[in-house]
């Protein structure tokens, strides 16, 4: 038997597609259930439904990427007003950004401990 094609996946609507997502998973729930019964009959059943979950899980998470990357650039597109852009005095723009301190040298090296045992004295 053939593995399914990922075209017949694409073909499907959002929510045909998260049916059949669920569909496959029961249907691989009770696959399980006849292996552990002793009754299944074809064990390659497996393999090819894990495949078909993994194409439709693809597609799914395809379309939600695709999605977001339309919403970001719809948002993107949008012109930003002059007040989300640039504040408007100097000011401002030093209250917004943060003061970055430099670490002095013994902050920023650990300081080294010397113990002396009885053994060493």
């Amino acid at each position: 038997m053939a593995f399914p094609k990922i075209q017949d996946v694409r073909k499907l609507n959002d929510e045909e597609l998260s049916e059949e997502i669920l569909s496959a998973k029961r249907k691989l729930f009770e696959l399980r259930l006849q292996q552990a019964t002793r009754q299944l009959e074809k064990p390659h059943q497996f393999k090819h439904l894990r495949h078909r979950i993994a194409q439709m899980l693809t597609v799914e998470r395809e379309r939600q990427i695709e999605a977001k990357l339309k919403a970001r650039a719809a948002a993107e597109s949008e012109p930003a007003t002059p007040a989300e852009s640039e504040p408007a005095t100097p000011a401002e723009s030093k209250a917004a950004t943060p003061v970055e301190e430099a670490a002095t040298p013994a902050e920023s090296e650990p300081a080294a401990t010397v113990t002396a045992t009885a053994e060493e004295e």
